[in-house]
């Protein structure tokens, strides 16, 4: 399937990567306002270049479009390519607002396109085998977990464009940053029902945070605790997400969150333990997660089924932000 890009920035280059590595796949054009980034896709892939996303669109023989553009143009591009019957694959969040998240998701459903949000932690090996042991039961009734992730942005990353660390384009640690384990919170735990926040700006010269607290109570009657910044001193310091169940207890930990740091379950055995521990450090990336996301899409318009990770997931996670900013905002809990 031809695929393009719109938007060539930093992320753009990993979608280029991934399509390169898929056989059904075949990156065909670029777009993005400031014709010198779109040189290297030219020189390396042979997609062919555009200024004007309207003109790629009537020219181009394209099945699949990647959106990799500051997150506060996502709406208005995704409405667009999927008039052109496109379908979709967009870099999180999926939208900046509620509003604009439906936008999206009812012009590929009046269209007839697919569409899938990279959120690619969910295809870590170690991810995947978290998700398998909750799914068996194995834990059993959850009382609580943990988000963290502990990073750093210095003031550097937040200067290389205008839009970063703007609450209308890009927004702070928990909607850039944290998203991506505040979506296996959901993957893990289920729906939200109430959440209480506190958001701060202490280091960065930024109008959105860089540090965040805040819990939630599940509608299962669970509980979970959020730490997000980027504020950490020199470097990225912790990810990690944290389950307490009547049965067991699972850390997936490390600086990127991707090895079993704690894993005690009654009915696993010690040697069964230490073989997944072992099999997760022998290969902790796995196919990585922009690829499977790709790769699935492709699969996806060919079996004609939604994609691994819907509209629908990226508008949830997306709610749960949204809702953090709400609770801090009034300093109180809110109904999610």
């Amino acid at each position: 399937m031809n695929f393009a890009i719109v938007g060539c920035g930093f992320i753009a280059k990993k979608h280029a990567a991934a399509i390169e590595k898929i056989d059904a796949a075949k990156l065909v054009a670029v777009c993005d306002k400031v014709p010198a980034t779109m040189k290297f896709y030219k020189e390396e892939y042979g997609a062919e270049p555009y200024t004007e996303l309207e003109k790629m669109l009537e020219k181009e023989d394209v099945d699949i479009i990647c959106i990799c553009t500051p997150s506060g143009f996502h709406a208005s591009i995704a409405v667009q390519v999927a008039e052109a019957k496109k379908h979709i694959i967009v870099e999180k969040p999926i939208a900046m607002t509620v509003e604009d998240t439906e936008k999206i998701i009812n012009a590929c459903k009046t269209n007839n396109v697919k569409l899938a949000v990279v959120h690619p932690n969910r295809f870590r090996p170690v991810v995947q085998e978290l998700r398998k042991i909750m799914d068996r039961g194995l834990l059993g009734k959850i009382s609580h977990a943990n988000c963290i992730v502990n990073w750093n942005r210095n003031q550097e990353y937040y200067d290389q464009a205008p839009w970063r660390g703007t609450k209308q384009h890009d927004g702070g640690v928990l909607m850039n940053q944290a998203i991506h384990n505040l979506d296996l919170l959901l993957w893990f735990m289920g729906t939200p029902e109430q959440v209480f926040s506190m958001e701060a700006t202490r280091f960065r010269n930024i109008e959105a945070e860089d540090v965040s607290v805040g819990t939630i109570k599940f509608d299962s009657g669970a509980l979970g605790t959020v730490e997000a910044s980027t504020t950490v001193y020199p470097k990225n310091y912790e990810e990690s997400i944290t389950i307490f169940g009547e049965k067991g207890t699972v850390k997936i930990g490390g600086t990127n969150a991707l090895y079993f740091e704690h894993l005690d379950i009654m009915d696993m055995t010690d040697d069964e333990i230490e073989d997944l521990k072992e099999s997760i450090k022998a290969d902790p990336w796995g196919t990585p997660g922009h690829q499977w996301i790709i790769e699935d899409m492709v699969t996806a318009v060919n079996e004609n089924r939604v994609p691994a990770v819907t509209g629908e997931d990226g508008e949830n996670v997306l709610k749960l932000v949204l809702s953090f900013y709400e609770s801090s905002k009034l300093n109180q809990p809110v109904q999610f």
